[in-house]
């Protein structure tokens, strides 16, 4: 799966730019909030401060789902911009200077009026499980005309957020990058997000992954969820012929890298303690992605996204903390 030259970027992400809020919380805190533990619900800006109210000390740092991944594949040493909607206030000036400072080309213009920069209030329990209430924001402005063709025929992988199918303007923005990508020589990869939003669009995204998906990248669950599957087994034997390569990640277990006639097994790479949860299969897609964008062996490619994986997993947070590109070599060995 290497690169159509030329490519100025080899990834080029679309999703919601969100600054995350995180703080500790235990399941009684949960219960309290009603909130279901391990879940990302869509809340309005009532709500969002209500669950603010309620959390305890909290870190803000930028985050959203496919900027975690852009981040991690420009420390990884890749070419990676990102398309994402902010509001012209102070969160959405922080977003715009960390994912910038990070490496990552962004350019999409900040909204002038309207919503504030979209926020997501994560609960991190003990088990390590995070818990998140997302308000959007900002990103329900992200539409079609925020998609440059230039930029997309200049990307290797077009990579899409799959939380972005829960707005029109969002989903629109999508396809059009899906189909602009495809034009140009393209590859479209896209992450089913959470197993909620799966359900919300099954039917649609079926409908995407058959027409417009290169890439797939799934944990078990969403997976299942997808095909109405009881196991595993069942929901990759229907993948695989849906898509040229579908990543299915397992936890514990590793992950399975699935073409329509080929299985490689990755195991997870080794950590001495889980402290969350939070950014790990971002990561994961932002090893992935580079190992496919630099033609590595796809059994390295799944390596990679494991090691990327395991950074994020003892501390808070999504963004590692430690350089990611010496992880190249590892992934290689």
């Amino acid at each position: 799966m290497s690169l159509p030259p030329p490519a100025t970027h080899h990834v080029l992400g679309l999703g919601n730019a969100i600054v995350d809020v995180i703080a500790e919380a235990d399941d009684r805190a949960l219960e309290r909030l009603d909130l279901a533990k391990g879940t990302m619900t869509l809340i309005d800006q009532a709500r969002m401060i209500e669950l603010y109210e309620g959390m305890g000390p909290a870190v803000e740092v930028s985050g959203g789902s496919c900027a975690n991944t852009m981040a991690a594949l420009a420390a990884l040493g890749a070419r990676a911009a990102y398309v994402g909607k902010v509001q012209d206030d102070q969160l959405g000036e922080v977003f715009r200077h960390d994912i910038r400072a990070a490496g990552v080309t962004f350019e999409t213009p900040p909204l002038q009026d309207g919503p504030a920069t979209a926020r997501c209030l994560i609960f991190v329990t003990r088990d390590a499980q995070r818990t998140m209430a997302t308000y959007l924001g900002a990103c329900v402005e992200l539409g079609p005309d925020d998609v440059d063709e230039a930029q997309v025929a200049a990307a290797g992988i077009v990579y899409l957020e799959g939380y972005l199918w829960d707005r029109p303007g969002a989903k629109a923005a999508c396809l059009k990058a899906a189909e602009l990508a495809h034009r140009h020589g393209g590859q479209v990869a896209l992450t089913l997000s959470d197993p909620f939003c799966v359900d919300r669009w099954r039917a649609e995204f079926a409908d995407l992954i058959a027409h417009h998906v290169d890439i797939l990248i799934a944990n078990e669950a969403e997976i299942c969820s997808l095909y109405g599957a009881n196991e595993l087994r069942q929901a990759a034997e229907m993948v695989r012929s849906q898509v040229r390569l579908a990543a299915l990640t397992c936890g514990g277990a590793g992950s399975l890298l699935l073409t329509p006639d080929r299985t490689e097994h990755i195991e997870a790479a080794a950590i001495e303690r889980v402290v969350d949860t939070t950014g790990a299969g971002d990561l994961y897609a932002a090893g992935l992605l580079y190992g496919l964008a630099h033609d590595l062996p796809l059994a390295a490619c799944g390596r990679l996204g494991s090691l990327a994986a395991a950074e994020v997993l003892g501390h808070y947070g999504a963004r590692a903390t430690r350089p990611l590109a010496p992880l190249v070599e590892r992934a290689l060995a």
